[in-house]
């Protein structure tokens, strides 16, 4: 257990190779021993260890099928389908000079561990803007620490500074558009947890002109495109995010 309502699941195949993997991808998990959970839960892939051949999932017991995944133990088996979906654009931040900030609320801090560490792994050292209600509700700091500089905000202010991410000193700094070079503090923003945090972010990053990429956390059942409860309204149509994403550039949302 990482907190009282969080547990962080290590997976292997009994040290078999994992499959390639992206920062951003998701697995679907079938929840057993629970009589009225039938669908599978869809659970954003936290880290991926080719050494060790083990993926993580860092689960947020919300529902009685999350529950059940937190009451696994080791030697456990677990049935999931991995991975889905199209992850973030790390070879696009992997270029000189790029200043990648990541930016994550709740349980939605997840993808982008593993995304940090892609990043670093192609010489990229990336910026981590994390939100919680509480110090307490920080999950897993000293593994983003690892990757990269972390910042923190605390709803009471128990850690870090006090309030939102889009609140946090670091992005208070002049738009583009007013400064002489146009040098931006941040060149890249990836963000993933509550649509109303990764609203304020996409709108942040559209006022100082900086692309944004979203990773949507819709309703998902079969994480392949068939039942459509996932569809997302974008400039490019109705998409399904567990398909078509759940990596999206906000410049493509109708969030405006």
């Amino acid at each position: 257990m990482v907190h009282e309502h969080y547990v962080l699941l290590r997976l292997s195949d009994l040290g078999r190779p994992l499959p390639p993997m992206l920062p951003g991808q998701f697995a679907e998990v079938r929840i057993d021993g629970v009589r009225d959970t039938f669908l599978r839960r869809p659970i954003s892939i936290c880290f991926a260890d080719t050494r060790t051949h083990e993926v993580w999932l860092l689960v947020a017991a919300v529902g009685e099928g999350t529950r059940q995944l937190t009451r696994l133990r080791p030697g456990d088996r677990l049935n999931c389908v991995l991975p889905l979906g199209n992850g973030f654009s790390v070879d696009t931040a992997a270029v000189s000079g790029c200043r990648p900030l990541l930016v994550g609320g709740g349980v939605g801090v997840a993808p982008l561990l593993y995304l940090g560490a892609a990043l670093r792994w192609s010489g990229v050292e990336p910026t981590f803007l994390l939100g919680a209600r509480s110090g307490r509700d920080l999950l897993l700091l000293d593994e983003f620490r690892k990757y990269g500089h972390v910042l923190v905000t605390t709803e009471d202010g128990s850690e870090g500074e006090r309030g939102f991410v889009t609140q946090h000193s670091v992005l208070n700094c002049p738009k583009a558009s007013d400064t002489a070079s146009g040098e931006k503090p941040f060149s890249m923003i990836y963000t993933c947890g509550p649509t109303p945090m990764m609203k304020a972010v996409a709108g942040y990053a559209r006022e100082h002109a900086i692309r944004c990429e979203a990773s949507l956390e819709n309703m998902m059942a079969c994480g392949l495109g068939a039942c459509l409860c996932c569809v997302e309204k974008t400039r490019n149509g109705n998409l399904c995010v567990c398909k078509d994403g759940p990596v999206f550039s906000t410049a493509d949302l109708l969030w405006a």
